[in-house]
């Protein structure tokens, strides 16, 4: 009897166990292993999405916006495969895997994304091509050649926008994107310019004060060189620190006279931050200190300081955008023309003429913008002064409404249209801007 009841208990204990799958048949089936994977990797937060090798690869906006979309969501290995092949598709790789590494805290991973092989080597794109009604046209062309961590661009460019001068020639830059680790970045660049200057800039030049009133330190000069070495150090994401030097050599347009040395210790302080909430909401800030000291350590004919702070602010959320940008700047001693603050053109004090401001510069500089954008369309305000110690600034002001196309936010990849007014009593004369990546 006992040995029955014994056999019955075995019996149906051996169809329990019969049931179910064993252990090693369950890690065995792939399918129930990406399925387990995925449900354990599904609870962390991604927290950054990058690559392996520092190279620069250059991505569409579409690209770039996709990858940014992924970063704060939860991990899903599905969208990250769907990103990695858009990425190969884009730069003709023959491969883009990933991997999944540690976060900075438990609960998050770091996303590397490895593109094997058949990657582009060269590039032609332009930069910038900016049109403004006041002042004529800008234009950068380049190419650029990646190979492995290094990269060699030319840019050919004529530019009436920025600077009180209108510089046109050519700019050789080598970037070596990683120097022993990631962190570091290395940079040389070599310009070569010709400088034609505006007929009340060079009215300006000629009056007999010029020289007494202003910390104008260098004349008209038709034509300058400028090499710059420098190495970009990242201290702690997202900070970095940019430290170099400026050997600037200003050629003056009546050949009896001799040139000018301007060279310089360069140091730049830079914070840039995105974020991405799960409400479809983006914020970026990005905030920079500049600092260019001309010594006579260096060689250099003229002594001065520069210093720069800059603060730009985006949200956007659906197709609602605001923008908040503010610029100060301070010069001491006595600075050449291509180192004075101006205000005045397609992307500061919109809708005024930078010569009717000032047809020098000034070495003291304020300026503030707000942008509302809805959909393609933007609404804009600016103000801001550029004035020399011991004269009293006068604040300018100017409003404008254009459209724009382009993803993300402070303008990447963006053709913007617009008109833009100077706030000033009895006049309205309008300024037209057109152009892109300015």
């Amino acid at each position: 009897m006992k040995c029955s009841l014994f056999l019955i208990f075995a019996a149906a204990l051996y169809g329990q166990i019969a049931d179910q799958p064993a252990a090693d048949q369950l890690s065995d089936d792939p399918q129930n292993q990406e399925q387990a994977e995925a449900n354990v990797n599904s609870r962390y937060t991604i927290e950054s999405i990058g690559f392996t090798k520092p190279r620069n690869y250059r991505l569409s906006n579409s690209a770039v916006e996709q990858m940014q979309q992924l970063i704060g969501s939860k991990l899903n290995t599905d969208a990250v495969q769907q990103l990695a092949r858009k990425i190969c598709g884009e730069l003709r790789a023959h491969e883009v895997t990933f991997r999944v590494a540690r976060g900075g805290n438990p609960d998050s991973v770091r996303v590397l994304l490895e593109v094997n092989g058949g990657v582009g080597n060269f590039d032609l794109s332009i930069p910038k091509f900016a049109y403004n009604s006041s002042q004529g046209w800008t234009a950068i062309g380049e190419a650029s050649g990646t190979f492995g961590a290094n990269k060699v661009s030319v840019d050919l460019i004529t530019d009436s926008d920025s600077l009180i001068e209108h510089y046109s020639g050519v700019s050789v830059r080598y970037n070596r994107f990683a120097l022993g680790s990631d962190r570091v970045r290395l940079d040389f660049e070599f310009d070569a310019f010709n400088d034609r200057y505006d007929s009340a800039t060079l009215a300006a030049l000629n009056h007999e004060s010029t020289y007494t009133s202003s910390s104008l330190g260098a004349g008209a000069y038709g034509s300058r060189m400028n090499f710059e070495p420098s190495a970009t150090f990242v201290l702690a994401r997202p900070v970095t620190l940019t430290v170099g030097f400026s050997f600037e050599q200003l050629d003056p347009q009546v050949s009896a006279a001799r040139p000018e040395a301007a060279n310089a210790v360069i140091n730049t302080l830079r914070y840039h931050q995105r974020w991405e909430n799960s409400d479809a909401t983006n914020q970026e800030l990005d905030a920079g200190y500049s600092l260019r000291a001309a010594t006579r350590m260096l060689g250099s004919d003229l002594r001065y300081t520069k210093h720069e702070g800059s603060v730009r602010y985006g949200w956007k959320h659906d197709r609602q955008s605001i923008e908040v940008a503010l610029v100060a700047g301070v010069i001491y001693g006595q600075a050449p023309l291509f180192e004075r603050f101006v205000l005045g053109n397609s992307s500061t004090l919109r809708g005024w003429n930078k010569f009717d401001i000032d047809p020098l510069g000034g070495n003291r500089m304020l300026y503030g913008s707000v942008t509302y954008g809805y959909h393609i369309m933007r609404v804009f305000y600016d103000t801001g002064a550029v004035w020399d110690q011991g004269v009293s600034p006068e604040p300018k002001h100017s409003v404008g409404i254009g459209v724009a196309s382009g993803l993300g936010l402070f303008h990447k990849g963006a053709i913007l249209l617009a008109v833009a007014f100077p706030i000033e009593r009895g006049r309205a004369d309008p300024v037209f801007i057109a152009g892109m990546n300015f």
